[in-house]
């Protein structure tokens, strides 16, 4: 089966992980389709363009679920240190990691890959520059002091509500 094309800022980063903005409960069937076996969730589940019970749907899809709540106006350490230690756990089994726009998704791998991995930014950059630019605390969040005074740019365009 191919990757599907239709899910907001799909990205496959290798062979056992990808990323999205939200997917719809037909697009988490394609995600399981694929092989995925484990779903997890940086956003809230207040959000408008969140699924009204993701776990469930997950669930009966064969899949497990973990949802790290990750308020976008402030990521934490401890959100990081949940999601790593929850990568970890995971290991090569494939993996979604998703959020609504995937750009808390996004710089947490870039995060993860710099500080967990030994990744050099020339390895790290590209996966996080291809959604967006992060300013201020998400700047900050990703260590880019440089970039903290400026304002978030997307290089995706949002997906339509």
């Amino acid at each position: 089966m191919r990757d599907p094309v239709d899910i907001p800022n799909w990205y496959r980063l290798d062979d056992h992980l990808t990323t999205s903005g939200q997917p719809s409960s037909e697009q988490l069937a394609q995600i399981a389709a694929l092989g995925v076996r484990d779903v997890i969730n940086l956003a809230l589940h207040d959000h408008p363009r969140a699924l009204p019970d993701e776990a469930a749907t997950v669930a009966a899809l064969g899949m497990a679920y973990t949802h790290i709540p990750v308020a976008f106006d402030a990521p934490t350490t401890a959100d990081f240190e949940r999601f790593c230690a929850v990568i970890e756990e995971i290991g090569t089994r494939p993996v979604h990691v998703h959020c609504i726009v995937n750009a808390r998704v996004s710089a947490f791998l870039y995060r993860y890959r710099r500080e967990r991995l030994g990744w050099d930014e020339a390895q790290a950059r590209p996966a996080l520059d291809a959604i967006w630019r992060p300013g201020g605390v998400w700047a900050r969040f990703i260590g880019d002091t440089a970039s903290e005074p400026l304002p978030h740019h997307m290089t995706t365009p949002p997906p339509q509500t």
